[in-house]
């Protein structure tokens, strides 16, 4: 049974808005603008970026109280749920995104966006681990068969970026690598995120669209605080690429994005994009399955690489396409996507058999 235009349509939002949301936030972090010091740089407000993430995610809450007052008597599958729970349950899960987040985001400054976006493959690894530990979960053979693929195509992936160094590039092997170790930590953060979810959110019920506008809420409000505590706080070497040298400065961050056209185009494609992500990606695990989103969200990986690689926001590596295909494989082997090659084949019927058993043909 093939898809319905819905469902052709929300996949075709889920990969568009994905591979947008990834490349408008490296579109920011190569565009340079000038300052509140009067200095043109490059941008580098990765807690600004996170901040427009949270915004994105705020949004989400926004749909849900529209859909709530337009379908509440007639129902509608993304506001069905439990509206009697405490808002602050999520705040754990909305500090994991927040830390996730921003570190993925001080990472992307310093690697190029297709491997930021391949490692975030490596999130199955460590959900799988937590799972095991606290949510007592068993790992089937194929899925720890898929975690060891995908450990494949992340080692070849990074070892590629730490060997090339061709002429134009700015990046230098050290940044690559930095980077890359970041991405892979904040993906330690985000599966934190989801193992909780999952042990101490899952069961309320809450509609998921309602649950991913409240950790905007919180991720933006305590994300805001911070970033006036950043602005006092100096910034370790190779850090702090702004006007004051500080962990964060976001008010020379909004002066240039108020001097560029190019970063409010970003800034707003972020926001946009990750309210439609999120608002597509739930309901594509509503209508289709996870499994099906994780197989869009490798799409998206591609779509990411192949645009970057159009823009020569990084050059051409064969091995790149080697690890981005064995974490394709991991990916779908984790999944259960893969034909099964263990089957055990039925015993052929003697000739003067007068029963069959039936039951031996199931696996």
């Amino acid at each position: 049974m093939g898809w319905s235009r819905y469902q052709k349509f929300l996949t075709l939002m889920l990969v568009a808005t994905g591979s947008i949301n990834s490349l408008c936030t490296k579109w920011a972090d190569t565009t340079e603008a000038e300052g509140s010091d009067g200095v043109t740089r490059k941008f580098d407000h990765p807690f600004l970026q996170a901040c427009a993430m949270f915004l994105g995610e705020m949004l989400c809450l926004l749909t849900f109280k529209i859909f709530w007052r337009l379908k509440r008597d007639t129902g509608h599958q993304l506001i069905n749920g439990n509206q009697n729970f405490n808002p602050f349950i999520l705040m754990p899960a909305a500090m994991f995104d927040l830390i996730g987040t921003s570190i993925m985001y001080i990472g992307l400054t310093l690697t190029y966006v297709s491997s930021f976006q391949m490692f975030r493959g490596s999130i199955i690894i460590f959900v799988a681990m937590l799972s095991v530990t606290y949510l007592d979960r068993i790992i089937m053979k194929r899925e720890w068969a898929g975690i060891m693929v995908v450990i494949c195509g992340l080692v070849i992936v990074g070892g590629t970026d730490a060997m090339y160094q061709t002429d134009g590039e700015s990046k230098g092997p050290n940044s690559l690598i930095t980077g890359d170790l970041l991405i892979i930590v904040a993906q330690v953060v985000s599966a934190c995120q989801m193992v909780y979810e999952e042990k101490y959110v899952a069961g309320l019920n809450i509609p998921p669209l309602q649950a991913v506008g409240w950790e905007g809420v919180f991720g933006f409000s305590v994300l805001s605080c911070l970033l006036v505590v950043f602005y006092w706080i100096p910034a370790p070497p190779h850090f702090g690429n702004n006007a004051r040298g500080s962990i964060e400065d976001a008010i020379d961050g909004l002066v240039q994005i108020g001097n560029s056209s190019i970063l409010i185009a970003a800034f707003i494609g972020t926001i946009i994009s990750i309210a439609f992500f999120n608002f597509a990606g739930i309901s594509v695990t509503k209508e289709m399955s996870a499994t099906t989103r994780m197989v869009l969200d490798s799409v998206r990986t591609f779509v990411v690489w192949m645009v970057s690689l159009a823009v020569r926001w990084q050059s051409f590596h064969w091995e790149h396409l080697i690890g981005f295909g064995v974490l394709i494989v991991g990916m779908a082997a984790y999944n259960g996507l893969l034909p099964q090659c263990n089957r055990r084949q039925t015993p052929p019927v003697e000739p003067d058999s007068e029963v069959v058993n039936t039951e031996a043909e199931h696996p």
